[in-house]
């Protein structure tokens, strides 16, 4: 992905070179092949490229057009679409930056709905005096921006937001509430003053206002029902090829990520299918594998061995069993942005790095969602909720006895489970998974309990089906892992995700639940569909189980070496982490009791993070005060949707 900066000097005053100069070297290793530039008085915009397909070698960013300037970073999927609906203007060889820029000339912000794909744009309007900043609906690119009294700076990188600056920033204690548990909300980083642009949003921003709406959103009308398992299967099979084939749009040899799960399995295998018949515009697709053979729970080689063994190739195999993950002072030297934001060096970060240069990948496949979005979790609850909200209270009987007998469950307390999320947790109490923060700060735990429990929200028994709320909840979850993951540069890459496609997601979204999820058949659809095309061993696996025992060895051996970290943490200091919660965890790790592993690395890496930005005098150790009515910028909220026409 390429990568983009902006100073907008609101005042008047000429955008300072040096400074420009100087975001320019931050930038450069993540666009290794060309940069460009726009300076006009006070405002400046630098541009350097990273080039994924055969379209962007035309492509001359900052591009200005109509009167606007217009910096793109993406790869847009329905470009046929939008071509024959501007063929006064385009020609099929179109690149997606001319596409956007005739979509932006005849639709304005109105286009930025009818884009699909993964996208980050921004877009300068000297003679209306306005900057827009834009993404794509699933959040798949990065963008942040910030004022600095007359000044507004915007990135896809935090880097020259933080470092350029020359100033102290106040710690956003919620986002690091929400690092610990299950992300922080999409619109946040770690520095209080420097914002995320949402996904599916655009940020409009005048002198003295800025207005965030929300120009796109899934259709909770939609219904997709046919008559048989088989049109669900095809239908699945169709839009499923598609997402894969957008994917595989690229100049350069593609790597998969291979894990040997139904996710990575179902992604490498499509691709080869539509590979040979001729449809995709990469040379070649490769695989990457990782496995752990001193770790019982998680060794995946049979698995990918046997869609390696499918495909007649061998791809790179990651031995991840005696890794270190990372250490407190080399994590600490190591200047990171946002917490988890730069790969530790290791031997397996080292072997994957030289996989992509050896191989010349840019791009990178993920099967991060596919769990998520196609019914992995085997719960009755999305399809009983649906039931209860409609009334339909004779078919709920009968799903019930179904699932209780599946269950080995008596139906009542099924129907308490699925009931209980219409009330409020006053009245049925916290869910278990909140004692993941146990070790947190009282007083900070309440203060950000939403971020702490993950956002969560009550389910309406009026308005979109109880499932379609939960979908929607899940995608929310997985929109703020992915904030959290920016770009990275050594070497460059580009991810993208097969299973987090937009025509993908409206599809699952709109045909019953109990096509996803049946008693005793999770990801029934998925199975059903994806016979023939991947090995029966991969569809009809057990669940794949996560490794425990490595995890733990390294606890055990890095916490021990990490004596009083419990008296000296920055995290105890800032009030963010209780002391002897703390100390206990560390001690339980350390003799191999069971502790929330991911959780406690978690700290672990936030407390090595915030050493390293307090080492630099970049975030200050003072709590913040709350904001005041006075000191919140003015920000509207409201949503624009756009229509064909």
């Amino acid at each position: 992905m390429s990568v983009q900066f902006g100073i907008w000097n609101q005042d008047g005053r000429p955008v300072d070179h040096d400074h420009l100069e100087k975001a320019r070297a931050l930038l450069a290793p993540y666009g290794p092949d060309g940069c460009g530039s726009y300076e006009q008085g006070n405002i400046g915009i630098v541009y350097h490229v990273f080039h994924t397909t055969n379209e962007s070698h035309r492509e001359i960013q900052p591009h200005t057009t109509s009167g606007v300037v217009i910096t793109w970073d993406g790869r847009l999927d329905n470009r046929a679409e939008l071509i024959s609906r501007r063929k006064d203007s385009l020609n099929p060889g179109a690149t997606d930056l001319d596409i956007v820029a005739a979509a932006y000339e005849r639709w304005g912000t109105g286009c930025f709905g009818r884009l699909i794909g993964d996208w980050a744009l921004s877009i300068w309007n000297p003679r209306q005096g306005s900057l827009i900043l834009a993404k794509d609906p699933i959040g798949t690119r990065h963008l942040y921006y910030t004022f600095e009294k007359d000044q507004l700076t915007w990135s896809t990188i935090l880097d020259p937001l933080v470092l350029l600056p020359g100033k102290t920033f106040a710690l956003e204690e919620e986002y690091i509430a929400g690092w610990l548990s299950f992300f922080p909300a999409t619109h946040l980083t770690p520095y209080a003053g420097i914002h995320a642009v949402p996904p599916s949003s655009f940020v409009l921003i005048r002198p003295g206002k800025q207005t965030v709406s929300r120009y796109w959103d899934f259709d909770p009308g939609k219904r997709i029902r046919y008559g048989s398992d088989a049109e669900y299967e095809e239908h699945f099979r169709s839009v499923f090829r598609k997402s894969v084939r957008r994917r595989l749009r690229s100049d350069s040899p593609v790597l998969a990520e291979l894990s040997g799960g139904m996710d990575s399995s179902s992604i490498v295998c499509m691709a080869d299918t539509i590979i040979a018949s001729g449809l995709a515009e990469t040379p070649r697709l490769d695989t990457v594998s990782y496995y752990d053979e001193s770790e019982p729970n998680w060794n995946e080689r049979p698995y990918f061995t046997k869609i390696e063994e499918k495909r007649g190739r061998v791809g790179t195999h990651i031995d991840v069993g005696l890794q270190q993950t990372f250490k407190l002072e080399s994590t600490r030297r190591c200047f990171e942005a946002a917490p988890g934001s730069r790969r530790q060096p290791n031997e397996a970060s080292r072997q994957f790095a030289e996989c992509l240069v050896s191989g010349g990948y840019r791009v990178v496949l993920s099967g991060t969602g596919g769990d998520e979005v196609t019914g992995g979790v085997p719960t009755p609850d999305p399809e009983l909720q649906n039931l209860l909200a409609r009334a339909q209270f004779a078919l709920l009987c009968q799903r019930l006895k179904v699932w209780a007998l599946n269950k080995r469950t008596p139906w009542f307390r099924l129907l308490f489970h699925a009931a209980k999320d219409f009330f409020p947790p006053s009245v049925v109490g916290l869910p278990e998974n909140d004692l993941r923060a146990s070790f947190l700060d009282s007083t900070f735990r309440t203060r950000h309990a939403s971020a702490v429990r993950g956002y969560p929200s009550r389910l309406r028994l009026v308005g979109p089906l109880p499932s379609f709320q939960e979908s929607l909840a899940t995608l929310n979850a997985l929109r703020r892992q992915l904030n959290c993951y920016p770009p990275l540069s050594e070497p460059p890459q580009e991810k993208r995700y097969p299973y987090l496609d937009r025509d993908l997601l409206e599809f699952l979204y709109a045909i019953p639940r109990e096509q996803l999820v049946r008693p005793g058949q999770r990801r029934s659809l998925l199975r059903r569909a994806l016979h023939g095309i991947v090995p029966d061993e991969i569809l009809h696996r057990k669940r794949k189980a996560f490794g425990g025992r490595s995890a733990m060895r390294f606890l055990s051996t890095e916490l021990s070496s990490l004596d009083g970290i419990g008296e000296t943490a920055v995290c105890v200091s800032l009030g963010i982490i209780n002391r002897p919660s703390l100390s206990e965890l560390i001690r339980n790790a350390r003799e191999g009791i069971a502790v929330p592993v991911v959780t406690l690395m978690r700290t672990v890496g936030i407390e090595a993070w915030l050493r390293g930005v307090i080492d630099k005098r970049l975030v200050n150790i003072l709590r913040p005060m709350p904001l005041t009515a006075a000191c919140v910028p003015t920000v509207e909220h409201r949503e624009i949707r756009c229509h064909d026409g």
